[in-house]
């Protein structure tokens, strides 16, 4: 599967085979998770036989014909032909369609909708971003139903799900809908079911950043990463944790709000009602805010301008932001221990370059010598990052091994 690295244009390049994958499962019991472990070593591995199929699911030859079978009737995958072996008869090798399944991401951002499209191959299809002057929930999954009406007559390929995205956190009292990077009046809002109601095919609701961490972890640095943190740079600032391959979610779906930590005890105010939390210091809207000349906040494109530029006051901020992110990343180390911190999101990929280039990360568990990768990077999948993580949770719901639900089917 293939990450469009741009949203202009798409590298296609040969997959490397799966390092790490799912077993499958024998019992029919099991049928759904091999299937999913089938999807899942197409995806990583391109093109493979039946015979080295079952050897990497760790299940039998005809328990993979009948997936293949199963997966070419529903298009999903093609026969790529035989491929060229020393002797015997070469093995036919199957790859997933692209053109079999799409899914569509919607991002819901104060002021703006991004919705994206992804085929099965991880192909980025289209990208539109809607103004939205009028933010009540009503009105806004109305535009999301004509959005989604539109976008879905221009493919023949089936629609396999919905994701939506928005920043959190999500009913808790004091945090939900306050201050300019929360949705005002969405508490009790279902968005998953009134949208299913709908559109006619599952939704996934998740918050930004975990949705931006699921679309790292099929289509960018998380490829090969199984433990992983992302910070997602939206108006605010969110953590998506990856653990084992699987998202961090927590028990009500708000793991990974690190915004309204407090990084300085009586700083600067936060509309949470505390004074120095991170996002008044490190996010988007920090950013802007900063930069407010005249009543006028920069957009994206002055903000890369003015960096390139050299600008004093953004560089300012960068040298004020950056002890504050370190602190943060070297907590982050301590508690999860991961591979790596990604950051990505809305900020221009130079500005968060440039933020990398100053961190000062205190000592923690991630101090060894034997790294494999760096303690800090930033990610591939761009500013449109929250709205392909949003169109890549109902893929990862569809084709990803997940041990919970294996549990789940072994106690029936």
């Amino acid at each position: 599967m293939t990450f469009p690295k741009s949203s202009a244009a798409l590298e296609s390049k040969p997959p490397p085979r799966p390092s790490r994958t799912a077993k499958g499962k024998n019992p029919g019991r099991s049928r759904e998770h091999n299937r999913r472990v089938v999807l899942e070593l197409l995806r990583r591995g391109g093109a493979l036989g039946r015979k080295e199929l079952a050897d990497l699911a760790h299940i039998s030859t005809q328990a993979v014909t009948n997936i293949i079978d199963e997966l070419m009737a529903e298009n999903l995958l093609i026969d790529m032909g035989r491929k060229r072996t020393e002797r015997g008869l070469p093995p036919i090798q199957y790859a997933i369609n692209p053109e079999g399944a799409i899914t569509i991401g919607l991002e819901i951002a104060v002021g703006a909708l991004t919705a994206v499209v992804l085929d099965l191959g991880g192909n980025l299809r289209a990208k539109q971003q809607l103004p939205l002057p009028d933010m009540k929930s009503d009105i806004v999954l109305d535009v999301i139903c004509e959005t989604v009406t539109r976008l879905r007559a221009t493919y023949q390929a089936q629609l396999m799900g919905i994701g939506v995205v928005m920043p959190g956190p999500f009913e808790i009292e004091g945090l939900s809908g306050v201050g300019p990077t929360t949705l005002p009046d969405w508490s009790g809002v279902d968005v998953a079911r009134l949208l299913n109601q709908r559109c006619g095919v599952p939704v996934t609701v998740d918050n930004d950043a975990n949705a931006a961490a699921v679309g790292e972890m099929l289509f960018g640095l998380g490829q090969n990463v199984s433990h992983f943190c992302l910070l997602y740079f939206g108006a605010g600032v969110g953590m998506g944790g990856i653990v084992a391959d699987q998202p961090l979610r927590g028990a009500f779906g708000n793991a990974g709000e690190i915004g309204h930590i407090v990084v300085a005890p009586g700083g600067l105010p936060c509309q949470c009602g505390q004074t120095g939390c991170l996002e008044r210091y490190v996010s988007l809207h920090a950013l802007t805010e900063w930069m407010t000349r005249d009543g006028v906040a920069p957009d994206m494109g002055a903000l890369h301008d003015l960096h390139a530029a050299g600008d004093p006051a953004l560089l300012a901020w960068l040298d004020q932001a950056a002890p504050h992110l370190s602190l943060m990343i070297g907590l982050l180390e301590n508690i999860f221990d991961p591979q790596t911190v990604i950051l990505g999101g809305k900020m221009p990929r130079a500005i968060l370059d440039d933020l990398i280039g100053r961190l000062a990360i205190p000592t923690s568990v991630a101090n060894r010598r034997n790294r494999a990768l760096p303690r800090v990077q930033r990610g591939q999948t761009g500013q449109e990052s929250a709205a392909i993580g949003a169109a890549a949770l109902p893929f990862f719901n569809a084709i990803t091994p997940q041990l919970h639900q294996t549990e789940d089917q072994s106690t029936r």
